[in-house]
């Protein structure tokens, strides 16, 4: 089987307010890696001419851009956390910025709700690939692996058509 494998770097600041470490409590950041293993749907041998499953291009892109233009630097704040009114009643611009996760965004959470939502763009690409493993360091020393349909792992007290985490596009919140 031949999968594609890219990585991408960005930079992200949260707090966790459900029972994880003081520290973890204080607003601060990471520097992190996300790593995805995307798989043909349809697995085919190579052609003897352009011998690609999916040009790295068409594969890459669309990811890369979302993860630059939408998580690189940006809060990840707990639906129920007093600072997402805070910052949406005094700072709606930057509001914006802030990826709204239920309870926690620990790292397991967000390697489930990034690999959610690359399988969402990706359907939306002709469905020629899926996200079969999703890694997210998130320190040197700590990092999630998953490798399965993330929607087994997410909380789903919501209609799925309402969870950003399931939409083709840039969002980041359900507001």
């Amino acid at each position: 089987m031949l999968d594609l494998v890219f990585t991408r770097r960005f930079s992200m600041g949260h707090r966790l307010i459900h029972g994880a470490s003081e520290s973890c409590a204080l607003p601060h950041g990471h520097n992190e890696f996300v790593t995805v293993r995307l798989r043909p749907t349809a697995p085919r041998a190579l052609d003897g001419a352009g011998n690609m499953v999916v040009s790295f291009q068409r594969a890459k892109s669309r990811w890369h851009r979302f993860v630059d233009e939408r998580l690189d630097h940006a809060l990840q704040l707990a639906e129920d956390d007093p600072l997402l009114a805070w910052f949406r009643a005094h700072e709606p611009e930057r509001a914006r910025r802030i990826i709204v996760t239920p309870g926690d965004p620990t790292t397991e959470l967000m390697a489930c709700l990034m690999m959610a939502k690359l399988n969402a763009l990706l359907d939306a690409d002709g469905a020629l690939l899926r996200c079969a493993e999703i890694t997210l360091q998130e320190t040197p020393t700590n990092t999630v692996r998953y490798e399965g349909d993330p929607l087994d792992m997410l909380p789903a007290p919501r209609p799925p058509a309402q969870c950003w985490w399931l939409r083709a596009d840039d969002s980041i919140a359900d507001v």
